[in-house]
């Protein structure tokens, strides 16, 4: 009996140390991930300077009262375009991933729910696609469509589709094997209800900490589809074409070049740190394995 009691106090005294635990990936991800996004909806109402304003007598200039980042080759203000640049950056990012979700979930829950001789083909053609990287295929849109933001998007949405697949289908592997799926198929209950009902909601939390995962991935290749020119356009402010921009004045002015990094840099570490903290928080014996 003791022993029981000991057991049980063991455990309780774990859940309490978990629960205790402060989950600094997720918050630190949070405040970075929502410093960007204010960043984006404050430049709606407010800039600075017109991101798009031309002043020839002010080129190159360093930080100043006036121009706290400075401006660029064009005299334009480098803070005005940078916050106008964190809308273009989420824009891509939120129709990216939507659209990957959109097609890579039901294609994973499908290959999951299908049985071996359909299901087998279906894995073996996403791991082709998946081989495939999705940086060259942007490009290729961009050759091939023309280069914008919209190509971009399409381009790193594509991408991605093969990795939410992949999770979809090891999420509804995992759910089909349960006593209460088998119960629904044993009552008759049919594939597309099955799917709805029971696989979807229970994959939901790994289709999350996927999304802000691949949110990050295309913040990065949206960035550098632009340095390259294959995406967001001149003049629409883009941080990676800020960087192309800081790239040709590099020896003239390199402090032109860490602010549009520093974004960079902080939005794809919020997304990480984001999904990381997610991951623990959805999925506490991860947390107890890593500690």
């Amino acid at each position: 009996m003791s022993a029981a009691a000991d057991a049980i106090d063991l455990g309780a005294l774990r859940e309490g140390e978990r629960r205790g635990r402060v989950n600094w990936p997720l918050r630190i991800g949070v405040i970075l991930v929502g410093l960007v996004v204010v960043m984006a909806a404050v430049s709606f109402v407010w800039t600075p300077w017109d991101p798009y304003f031309v002043d020839g007598s002010n080129r190159l200039a360093g930080p100043s009262p006036s121009h706290w980042m400075g401006t660029d080759r064009f005299g334009r203000d480098i803070l005005s375009r940078l916050m106008v640049g964190a809308r273009t950056t989420l824009y891509v990012g939120v129709v990216a991933v939507g659209l990957a979700a959109a097609i890579g979930t039901p294609f994973g829950i499908v290959m999951g729910m299908a049985p071996r001789r359909l299901g087998t083909p279906l894995v073996r053609l996403n791991d082709l696609l998946l081989a495939f990287p999705a940086l060259l295929l942007a490009i290729m849109f961009g050759a091939v469509f023309g280069a914008s933001t919209t190509t971009a998007m399409i381009a790193i949405g594509l991408g991605t589709v093969p990795v939410f697949a992949r999770i979809a289908r090891s999420g509804t592997l995992q759910v089909m094997s349960t006593e209460y799926v088998l119960a629904a198929r044993s009552a008759g209950r049919s594939a597309p209800a099955i799917a709805v009902r029971h696989v979807l909601p229970n994959i939901s939390s790994l289709l999350l900490v996927q999304a802000s995962v691949s949110f990050a991935i295309a913040v990065l290749a949206e960035a550098a589809l632009s340095f390259l020119g294959f995406g967001t356009q001149p003049p629409t402010p883009s941080w990676g074409f800020m960087l192309n921009d800081a790239y040709t004045v590099l020896q003239v002015m390199p402090l032109q070049s860490l602010w549009p990094g520093l974004a960079i840099a902080i939005a794809v570490l919020g997304f990480n740190l984001l999904g990381d903290g997610l991951r623990d928080r959805l999925d506490p014996r991860l947390a107890e394995h890593r500690s």
